[in-house]
């Protein structure tokens, strides 16, 4: 191989990586900065572009997509003097990929350094009890700081979230049975409340049901009783209707005196006096129907038993 082919060879090799070097490709949400002898020319943006080989160089790619940075836990003083550990999560995007570049050394150092700082001064200046309630409040706090001082560096701070508060332990151990006592003591009021509720629904049923029964008992009553001034009035209507004279009268009431006798409950029944009236009656008409009628007279005789009955005769 002589001389000549391997100048060839080498010039076609240069000329490769001067081609390569002129073509810059930059992705889609990207940036790239351009520096010329050391010094910043231009940025770079998405798509196909040219720079002169050997003079322009490639300084930086920066992603300009939002991104998420955790931070770990920070050690913060409260205003009642106990420490608590506190995670933060920053959502942050590059709005100038040369003010990020040139006006800070490392962007995430410094967010990670003045979040710390800034949480610090803001919890300093509250108790724990308010700390762990106001995490709204503090993200506000903390991201209205951030996004003012990381925009001269070409940093927007979107959000600021405190992902985690942890107390010490003996705190949390105080804070556990504390909320222990609170929910037994919900437990045993609502506990309470339903006892007595129940009570009174117990109570409200009862006296609902005394009534209805008193109700009841009361329309049976009067049915009952409208019943029997009904029958009665019917009996009385019946008897007006038929004329029934004296001697019928006596008979029908001699008929009912052993249903009046029956039951065991009967040990004592009245006789009036009036029946004697229906006896000499019943009597005397029995001997105008006979041969018997000479039993008159012991109808007549039986004027002195009716002289006796005239008061209410009580037989055992």
């Amino acid at each position: 191989m002589g001389p000549v082919v391997i100048v060839l060879i080498i010039l076609v090799v240069l000329v490769f990586i001067a081609l390569i070097k002129t073509i810059q490709v930059i992705p889609q949400a990207s940036a790239a900065i351009v520096e010329r002898f050391g010094r910043y020319t231009r940025t770079l943006n998405a798509g196909l572009n040219i720079v002169v080989p050997f003079i322009d160089s490639i300084r930086n790619r920066i992603d300009l997509r939002e991104q998420v940075v955790p931070f770990p836990p920070q050690p913060v003083i409260t205003q009642d003097n106990l420490v608590v550990n506190i995670d933060t999560v920053i959502y942050y995007q590059v709005t100038d990929a040369r003010a990020a570049t040139y006006e800070v050394a490392s962007y995430i150092q410094a967010i990670e350094q003045l979040t710390v700082t800034t949480l610090r001064n803001i919890i300093g200046g509250m108790d724990l009890e308010r700390t762990l309630t106001s995490r709204e409040e503090i993200n506000a706090a903390l991201r209205g700081v951030l996004d003012e001082a990381t925009g001269k560096w070409g940093i927007r701070v979107n959000r600021v979230e405190l992902k985690a508060i942890e107390p010490p332990t003996s705190i949390q151990d105080s804070m556990e049975k504390q909320m222990r006592a609170d929910r037994d003591k919900r437990a045993a009021i609502l506990t309470a409340e339903g006892i007595r509720q129940s009570q009174i629904l117990t109570a409200e049923g009862e006296k609902q049901s005394a009534i209805l029964r008193a109700e009841g008992e009361a329309r049976a009553a009067a049915l009952r009783a409208e019943g029997e001034a009904q029958a009665i009035r019917t009996v009385f209507e019946s008897i007006h209707a038929g004329d029934a004279d004296q001697k019928l009268l006596a008979y029908q009431y001699l008929q009912m005196l052993p249903k009046i006798a029956e039951g065991d409950a009967n040990k004592l029944w009245i006789v009036p006096s009036e029946i004697g009236d229906a006896l000499k009656g019943l009597s005397g008409a029995m001997g105008n129907f006979g041969p018997m009628g000479g039993m008159g007279g012991g109808g007549q005789g039986g004027g002195g038993a009716t002289e006796r009955r005239e008061k209410p005769t009580v037989t055992d």
